[in-house]
């Protein structure tokens, strides 16, 4: 029986004021019901075994085991076998580069599209996107491509920043960032800010969370979502 996609973004681990997932763990709870172990992929990160032991015991409270892909010596036959994916954030083009590396794209692209939940935070969810385009990350390596996942038909920003009108800075805002990929770029980004999460169940994508989102498409202005609605683009 074919199994539906389904996924859950975030745009950040913490917010301020909470700790490590706290502001997401009810979301988290609902979306893996019913699984026992989740995959984390800590390739974002340098320090892998730290980043793992700090998901793993944040799982743990909420009664989920978790194995982390760097610790086995075959990862694609982890990919193969997980019940769930977990992709932490970090650095995103070194997130990309590694899984390119291990050639481990098409496996999990395969894996999510035949019902594997997908849960990223930050360059995670830029990760299910189409390209990694419009990160918010400097490229301290490069990859064979920007191409990603291609999970969901819109580029991801988390960690939006809405533009201060009291702020002296004089360089670009993250509206003109996005305003300048469209300038180049036709696909849509759905940029996130702090506490929001995109969810996708098959067909049907919606946002979650305690705060809006704000939508960018070529042509046009960029326009509000709130936590509830449809994501249509």
């Amino acid at each position: 029986m074919l199994r539906m996609k389904r996924l859950l973004l975030l745009s950040s681990s913490r917010v301020h004021g909470g700790g490590y997932l706290d502001h997401a763990e009810n979301e988290i709870r609902t979306f893996l019901k019913g699984i026992s172990r989740v995959l984390f992929v800590p390739y974002a990160l340098h320090d892998r075994d730290g980043y793992a032991a700090v998901a793993r015991q944040r799982f743990e409270t909420i009664g989920l085991a978790l194995d982390s892909i760097h610790e086995f010596d075959n990862p694609k036959e982890a990919v193969e076998n997980a019940e769930a994916m977990y992709v932490g954030g970090g650095n995103t083009f070194r997130l990309l580069n590694t899984l390119y590396y291990y050639e481990l794209l098409p496996w999990i692209r395969e894996r999510v599209r035949t019902g594997m939940p997908y849960m990223g935070i930050s360059a995670g969810s830029n990760l299910a996107g189409p390209t990694i385009k419009t990160t918010n990350d400097m490229p301290i390596v490069q990859p064979p491509s920007l191409e990603a996942l291609g999970l969901v038909p819109f580029q991801i920003n988390p960690h939006y920043v809405d533009p201060d009108p009291n702020s002296t800075h004089m360089g670009e805002t993250r509206e003109q960032r996005l305003r300048e990929y469209l300038e180049e770029n036709d696909v849509p980004v759905v940029a996130i800010r702090e506490a929001a999460m995109i969810r996708v169940e098959g067909d049907v994508i919606t946002l979650e969370g305690k705060t809006g989102a704000r939508i960018f498409r070529r042509g046009r202005e960029p326009y509000e979502i709130e936590p509830g609605s449809l994501i249509e683009l």
